[in-house]
Order: C-alpha cells, then sequence, then structure tokens
C-alpha cells in the first residue's frame, strides 16, 4: 500500500500546535537544563529540583519562564520545518510505499539539517534568557560568601537584602538588536555548527526509533507512514521512548551547543574560541561527566514533547483545520 500523499499545510500545522503544547508544559524543566549545563565554577545548583526551587524563591513562579516567549514564538516554525521534513523526505524515498533503514535515517538526517535555519537563532535568544537568573544568583552567593562566611544560603542572602539582587531581565529584543549591530546576523546564528553537530543525529536516531517502535505488533507496511495505523497509545509512547534515548544520546552535544551560544559568563568560567576547544577545555577542567550535564532535564524535556507532537499528529489536527477552512471558502463561494 503506498503512503498516502504528504499535506504540507497540515502538517506545518500540526507541527506548530505539538511545538506550541509541548514547549508550554515543560519550559521550566527546559531552563533548569540550560543552568546546569553552563555551571562550571561555584555550583549554585545540586540538580534539576533545586534548581527549579531556587529559581521560584529567587525570581518567583514566572522565573521558571524566562525565555519562553522566545520558544513559543518560534517553535511553531521550527517544529514544523522538522517534522513536515521528515514526512516529505520519506515519502520521496519511499519506493512502492516501502522505506528502507538506510532512508529512515537519511530522511531524519534531512529534516535537522532543515531545521536549523530557524532552531540556532532560536536557541541563541532563549539560552540568553534562561541563564540570567543563574549569573545573578552566582553573584548573589560570591557577595554572601564575602560578606558572610563560606556557607551562603542562597535564600537567606536574597531575603537579607530584599530587592537589591533581582536578577537581570534581559529582552529577546534588546539582545537581537546587539548582537545585529555588533556581529550582524552571524551573531544570531553563532554555535550553528555545534546545533547542526547536534539535532541532525538527534534526528537520524528520532525518526527511525519512532518508526519502528510505532510498527511493533503490526506486520504489515511497516516502513510506511508511522502514522497511518498505530493506536494513539502506541503513538504516544514511541514518541516519548524515541524522544528520551535520542535526547540522551546527543546530550554531549548538547551541552558543546550550550557552552558556545552563552554570551555572558559567570566569575571564573571559561569562554570557548570553537567546538574542539570548548571539548578541550571541559574536559581538561570539569572531566568527561561534564558531557552528561542536564541528561536528565534533556530526557524529561523531550519525551513528552515528541510524545505530544505525535499525538497531534495521530488526531490530524491539521487535516481537520485545513478541511475545515476549505469546507468553509467552498460556502462562501456558494
Amino acid at each position: 500500500m503506498a503512503e498516502k500523499k504528504v499535506s504540507l499545510p497540515a502538517k506545518l500545522i500540526n507541527g506548530g500546535v505539538a511545538g506550541l503544547v509541548g514547549v508550554t508544559c515543560v519550559f521550566p524543566i527546559d531552563l533548569a537544563k540550560t543552568r546546569l549545563q553552563n555551571q562550571q565554577g561555584a555550583h549554585v545548583y545540586s540538580g534539576m529540583l533545586d534548581c527549579l526551587a531556587k529559581t521560584i524563591k529567587m525570581e518567583g513562579y514566572f522565573g521558571m519562564y524566562r525565555g519562553a516567549a522566545v520558544n513559543l514564538t518560534l517553535v511553531t516554525p521550527e517544529k514544523a520545518i522538522k517534522l513536515a521534513a521528515n514526512d516529505v523526505f520519506r515519502q520521496k524515498l519511499s519506493k512502492d510505499g516501502k522505506l528502507a533503514l538506510w532512508g529512515e535515517i537519511l530522511a531524519g538526517c534531512g529534516a535537522g539539517t532543515c531545521q536549523v535555519v530557524v532552531t540556532t537563532p532560536m536557541e541563541m535568544l532563549k539560552i540568553q534568557l534562561q541563564d540570567a537568573g543563574r549569573l545573578a544568583a552566582q553573584r548573589t552567593v560570591a557577595a554572601s560568601a564575602s560578606a558572610t562566611g563560606p556557607t551562603p544560603s542562597l535564600v537567606a542572602s536574597r531575603s537579607a537584602q530584599p530587592g537589591t539582587n533581582a536578577p537581570p531581565q534581559p529582552s529577546a529584543t534588546r539582545i537581537t538588536l546587539e548582537l545585529l549591530k555588533t556581529r550582524g546576523l552571524r551573531g544570531l546564528y553563532k554555535g550553528a555548527g555545534a546545533t547542526l553537530m547536534r539535532d541532525v543525529p538527534f534526528s537520524m536516531i528520532y525518526f527511525p526509533l519512532f518508526a519502528n517502535l510505532n510498527a511493533v505488533g503490526r506486520t504489515e507496511d511497516r516502513h510506511s507512514n508511522p502514522q497511518e495505523r498505530a493506536p494513539f497509545l502506541q503513538s504516544f509512547v514511541a514518541g516519548c521512548t524515541a524522544g528520551s534515548v535520542a535526547a540522551v544520546a546527543v546530550t554531549p552535544l548538547d551541552v558543546i551547543k550550550t557552552r558556545l551560544q552563552t554570551l555572558q559568563k559567570g566569575e571564573g568560567e571559561d569562554s570557548y574560541r570553537g567546538i574542539i576547544d570548548c571539548v578541550q577545555r571541559v574536559l581538561k577542567r570539569e572531566g568527561p561527566s561534564a558531557f552528561l550535564k542536564g541528561a536528565t532535564c534533556r530526557a524529561l524535556v523531550i519525551a513528552p514533547l515528541f510524545g505530544i507532537a505525535q499525538g497531534v499528529y495521530f488526531l490530524g489536527v491539521g487535516e481537520h483545520l485545513c478541511y475545515n477552512l476549505h469546507l468553509g471558502n467552498q460556502i462562501l463561494k456558494s
């Protein structure tokens, strides 16, 4: 059986809806991931839960969503491009409705490459906004340590000096204008090579793994359109599982990307000239385990994100919306 023709507008809508819903649900964990990955010297946070708890105490509940506006704005085209491109490449590489494993990997590679044009500036802006609170908290701890002794309390130091240690709140617009003014368009695409190095392997792992997990228990059309016959729960679980496996697998590459794209460094923290310099400095100063920082957070972010995405695809939100719009146009014309 041949795959049904890809409806590009519907796929774009599905990807956009999935991205918006997913990001809203998991963004605080993504913020914790960024802050944990950027810690080099003085560790402000001991783990994900500690990071979220201190973020709420220092910055309030909405501090966990710092940078979310950028993500919510750009995640729609990013996820839409990623998921739609994979579908298009799968369709083009299929022969007689069948797609070999090499075709699945190649389609994932194409999807990961296409999305970088949106992912890089989105990540660049998001990371600056997410990490601002960590830098402010680090300064708070350092100031408290010099004033009161070697065991400062992040919460106590804030309550002792109310209002004086509130983290700065840079805006995405100001950061964008500053980057364009000082570095040109290239400034927004700092770390593009590292982003490509992360996203291409991720997609090469995720999409084939999802397709095969989604086909478990079905003997026919194992390599055809993965959304055609799988029940909703299987599609959701397959998305979560494939997403978590791919996320953990490329965590070292995500650490490198995050370090390279972070413009403001804390006291005593390294800056890097490129990917190789970053790898060498991290290995020398922090050891191999540093490349797995935020791995749990990434799994907790990516798993539901792609589970929701595949659920939205299964429900055919985009197809229904496109059909209703077409039907409405027909009624208006008649």
